[in-house]
């Protein structure tokens, strides 16, 4: 019996060790690795981690700007309506400078306008809460909506730029650099509010680091290569056809989600959920931290499975997600549902970015400056969408628009011609 049960063990041990051999040497194993070999030469190429960071930076800004969104309403004893209104004003800056953006990079040139682009926003988003009436507040947030669409548009440009001269694909950890950002900044903002900190040094605090960073990084953005193209007449922007039409198409729900998400997160854990001062910020943070693992990954997962399978899966799992916010509306489960929703969306922007940046026939940076002057719609209409329809039926039916629109970008995305 005893040399029966060696045996038995021996061969066991056998079986495993050659089961584990030949698991190494399948294709499975090594696709996997290059699917996450991109990170590695990502973060060991200066320029584009350089670019990262301005991503990484925009998005840390933003997350604590939506973190202290309820401060805002607080602080001017705004109902739900009303911020919505008020919330309109910093798409509509973006829907304002769009248009612009293409000609002030044609002007300045791509590298130029992303580094002072990146410290006009700086100033812009100290303003907000910052404000003293109503009125300066808007006015602020338009602002700071300009300087974040120019800066979007020419950081995109750059890179396109690096995809092409260099033959890598950067874009969707470049968004994913974004996520990482907002997660940072909305966990950031979070403790300072459970610390009762105030808003105005919390800001101060922010736009300090982000200056030293800028002068850091400046020399590296202005290494990228700049292709010096003589500005079109009526290549700032042109109405959209055919392929493009339909990226607006899927772009407008998925920004419409992005946009519901940033600014209304933090409302909802704090109202619907009730969740601790510490908590606020971290629907956004989970939202933001899932939405950076998917675009971590997409660089290598878009290649292998296509453009339009990615959308249309990360659809499904955005309504998974809504539905789990909005049916368990606790601490916890809010975090993980917002973060579903953030895994979904998350390689979406730099799917339809990039495939607007190689539309045929047009002038650097027009496709992108085109499609945002047509999807920053979705940031346009959302805020003040889901405030009216919270006033109506409450904020948690409001927020499950989400569910619709991924629902539509699935159906779409199995439709439309991607480049």
């Amino acid at each position: 019996m005893s040399f029966l049960r060696l045996n038995r063990c021996g061969y066991r041990r056998y079986f495993l060790k050659q089961q584990t051999t030949n698991f190494l040497k399948k294709p499975y194993f090594c696709e996997n690795a290059t699917m996450l070999s991109h990170l590695k030469i990502y973060f060991t190429h200066s320029r584009s981690w350089a670019v990262g960071l301005v991503f990484a930076a925009m998005g840390f800004l933003f997350g604590n700007w939506v973190t202290l969104i309820p401060y805002v309403k607080s602080k001017f004893e705004l109902d739900d309506a009303q911020l919505g209104l008020l919330l309109l004003s910093m798409p509509l800056g973006s829907v304002m400078g769009n248009p612009l953006s293409t000609f002030i990079i044609g002007r300045f040139g791509m590298r130029n306008t992303t580094i002072w682009g990146m410290v006009m926003m700086s100033f812009a988003y100290a303003l907000p809460v910052n404000s003293p009436t109503i009125l300066l507040t808007s006015l602020s947030l338009v602002l700071t909506g300009l300087a974040l669409s120019t800066t979007n548009v020419a950081m995109n440009t750059c890179v396109t730029s690096i995809e092409r001269d260099e033959k890598r694909n950067i874009m969707s950890t470049s968004h994913g650099m974004f996520s990482i950002g907002g997660m940072l900044g909305a966990t950031f903002s979070s403790v300072f509010i459970g610390l009762h900190i105030r808003p105005s040094v919390q800001m101060l605090v922010v736009v300090l680091a982000l200056f030293v960073m800028v002068y850091f990084i400046r020399p590296i953005i202005m290494s990228i290569h700049e292709e010096k193209q003589p500005t079109e007449k009526g290549s700032n922007f042109s109405w959209p056809t055919g392929a493009l039409l339909g990226m607006i198409a899927i772009s407008l729900c998925t920004n419409l989600t992005e946009g519901i998400m940033a600014d209304w997160t933090a409302v909802y854990m704090k109202e619907i959920v009730q969740t601790d001062a510490f908590f606020i910020g971290w629907g956004f943070s989970g939202y933001a931290f899932l939405m950076a693992a998917g675009r971590f990954l997409g660089d290598g997962l878009i290649p292998k499975f296509g453009r339009s399978k990615i959308l249309i899966f990360g659809g499904l799992i955005a309504s998974v997600g809504i539905l789990v916010a909005v049916i368990f509306p606790f601490t916890y489960s809010a975090i993980l549902g917002f973060g579903l929703v953030g895994a979904g969306v998350s390689c979406a922007a730099p799917i339809l970015y990039g495939s607007a940046a190689r539309v045929p026939n047009m002038a650097k940076g027009a496709g992108l400056a085109t499609m945002n002057t047509f999807s920053i719609a979705g940031f346009l209409i959302g805020p003040a969408l889901i405030g009216f329809l919270s006033n109506v039926y409450g904020l948690q039916i409001a927020i499950s628009l989400v569910l619709v629109l991924s629902i539509i970008w699935t159906i779409l995305s199995s439709r439309i011609k991607l480049f």
